[in-house]
């Protein structure tokens, strides 16, 4: 993508989200809107991560400046800053978001199982799932493989109301060890 259709993307992005409410609009949605103002998929992985980057900064800059409004601005702000833009490459890899970690393709990281393992909240066609994966690295990049499962929101809330079964089940087995 040329930088003239990211600064496009970024425009537009910003626009809609300008008009949003933000306690109530997705990033779904804002990408949809901006998708229907530009007249082009921005589904597309290289362009959904632009839509997500722009969108996170947006969220930080308008929480920034409610905590300005809220109290006074510290003296050493800008060295904050400064460190932000020293980061390791791992760590601009990565996105981390104030709590909030993203991969490589934009994808909300909820937790690391292990080094190679992370649960991950992710979009395909339009649907959003919750990714149990492992991850393996290819060129310095971590991506991932087809050892997981990814499950839709009913399945996830039907897999999470039969973990405490599933608990239960597992403290028999190692009882029965003992």
């Amino acid at each position: 993508m040329d930088s003239e259709m990211a600064k496009k993307i970024e425009e537009t992005v910003l626009e809609v989200l300008k008009d949003s409410d933000m306690d109530s609009t997705t990033e779904f949605q804002v990408r949809k809107a901006a998708s229907e103002k530009l007249g082009m998929d921005l589904s597309v992985s290289e362009r959904k991560k632009l839509v997500r980057n722009v969108v996170q900064t947006y969220l930080e800059e308008q929480q920034a400046k409610a905590e300005a409004g809220d109290k006074a601005v510290e003296a050493d702000e800008p060295e904050e800053e400064e460190e932000e833009e020293e980061d390791s490459e791992d760590e601009k890899k990565k996105r981390k978001k104030g709590d909030k970690e993203y991969d490589e393709e934009g994808d909300l990281i909820f937790c690391r199982l292990s080094d190679k393992r992370r649960v991950t909240l992710t979009e395909f066609k339009g649907k959003h799932l919750v990714s149990i994966r492992e991850y393996y690295k290819k060129d310095g990049k971590e991506l991932p493989s087809s050892k997981g499962i990814s499950l839709t929101a009913e399945q996830w809330s039907t897999f999470s109301k039969n973990v405490p079964a599933i608990e239960k089940a597992i403290n028999k087995m190692e009882a029965r060890l003992n």
